[in-house]
């Protein structure tokens, strides 16, 4: 696998995720929702300040942190990528390489420039690009914008359900985006199958003292 794989599968994500948060940023307001497949699939439109799934990092110096570390870790994995793709890693640890970067990548354009490009979605008001009084943010202070909604299971859990019985209960609650999704599936799937990946290139067991000794008596 070449370099320039990686390349192209980094800007096919890149190009799906900012095209669906492009059209959802123009045509939607906040919180606005539609059922794609009713009772597990809808397109459900919010923002948030910080990491993947709507999780928050400490106000605005969090924020700017945040994406500064994105900002490193995407520079950082080009790098790296690079460095496996010339040690000839498996294939399949270098396509989970690339869904991770373009995911982090997808993310920290939204940080960067979205508060620059973008007024704010404002009760039923949806934003405008490049509006005429300037964006709701500056550089580094944007919201990353987010849709993907799979409420599998919906409704009030059983009485007999141990410490939530009878509570209202949403499964699967994140609502997340295609970058999201991306870094999701080269992690787990990376875990999954970690061995396969490394095993080329793990160091090879040497041989012990006490092996060679028996070896050597037994060969006497």
């Amino acid at each position: 696998m070449k370099y320039r794989h990686i390349l192209i599968i980094v800007l096919l994500i890149l190009v799906v995720d900012q095209s669906l948060k492009f059209w959802i940023k123009t045509n939607m307001f906040m919180q606005q929702e539609f059922i794609i497949f009713p009772n597990w699939f809808r397109i459900h439109f919010i923002e948030n300040e910080g990491m993947a799934y709507g999780l928050k990092f400490g106000g605005d110096f969090g924020k700017i942190f945040l994406t500064l570390f994105r900002l490193v870790a995407v520079v950082f994995g080009f790098y790296y990528l690079n460095k496996l793709v010339k040690e000839k890693y498996h294939k399949g640890l270098l396509i989970c390489g690339a869904l991770i970067l373009a995911g982090a990548a997808g993310n920290l354009i939204d940080s960067m420039f979205y508060g620059l490009i973008f007024n704010d979605s404002i009760g039923y008001e949806v934003a405008k690009f490049m509006p005429e009084g300037g964006g709701y943010g500056s550089f580094l202070h944007g919201r990353v914008v987010d849709m993907l909604y799979f409420p599998l299971y919906e409704g009030y859990l059983p009485s007999w359900v141990p410490f939530k019985g009878g509570d209202y209960f949403v499964f699967f609650r994140p609502v997340f985006n295609v970058a999201d999704a991306a870094i999701s599936v080269g992690v787990v799937t990376i875990l999954l199958f970690q061995k396969r990946f490394f095993a080329a290139h793990q160091t090879p067991k040497q041989p012990t003292e006490s092996n060679n000794t028996v070896t050597n008596d037994h060969i006497a």
